[in-house]
């Protein structure tokens, strides 16, 4: 197949050109995207942006420059890139966040984190582990409730609901056994 040829189709709006480029390039922009970010469901998200932003910019591809799957594979690699820098970008508001809001606890956990630097925080949530540690500051320092918590990570209500409830029951025995803190419970 003349890839070349069919993304200069694509650029016309040919939508059955645009198929052939998909079915043929698809696997391959897929295991560019998953290699970088290392998460699948975010990977096939990505994916499908990527190919979206061909169907659109499919006129800027100029085959004397690269060839197309040179192109589409470019533009795989820095979507996911562009992802996973604000996944990083994210992370960090969220344990500045975190750090800032830690007084929306209970009273005997506002105690325990006052007494903690910032860097002891960050630490302990950190030990938690995934997906609770997400869970936990999506509902606490973003705010946002189980049904939302759901939709964003793409889980279902229960499962979403057990996160966060699991999430603090391990963030309280990490909080307990942390010696730095006298033994609060």
């Amino acid at each position: 197949m003349d890839l070349e040829s069919v993304l200069l189709q694509v650029a016309q709006g040919d939508e059955h050109a645009f198929s052939q480029f998909y079915d043929e390039l698809a696997p391959q922009i897929l295991g560019v995207v998953y290699q970088v970010i290392q998460d699948r469901p975010q990977a096939e998200e990505v994916t499908q942006e990527v190919f979206i932003e061909v169907w659109r910019t499919a006129a800027s591809f100029d085959p004397a420059k690269s060839s197309a799957r040179s192109w589409a594979l470019r533009l795989a690699r820095s979507r996911a890139i562009d992802r996973l820098r604000s996944d990083i970008a994210a992370k960090r508001r969220d344990t500045a966040d975190y750090v800032k809001q830690v007084t929306v606890w209970s009273p005997a956990e506002e105690e325990a984190v006052a007494e903690l630097e910032a860097h002891q925080i960050r630490s302990l949530v950190d030990s938690i582990g995934e997906p609770h540690r997400s869970a936990v500051l999506l509902a606490y320092f973003s705010g946002m409730t189980h049904s939302e918590i759901a939709q964003a990570t793409g889980v279902p209500l229960g499962t979403a609901k057990t996160r966060v409830r699991d999430g603090l029951t391990k963030l309280r025995n990490a909080l307990s056994s942390n010696k730095a803190l006298g033994g609060v419970r």
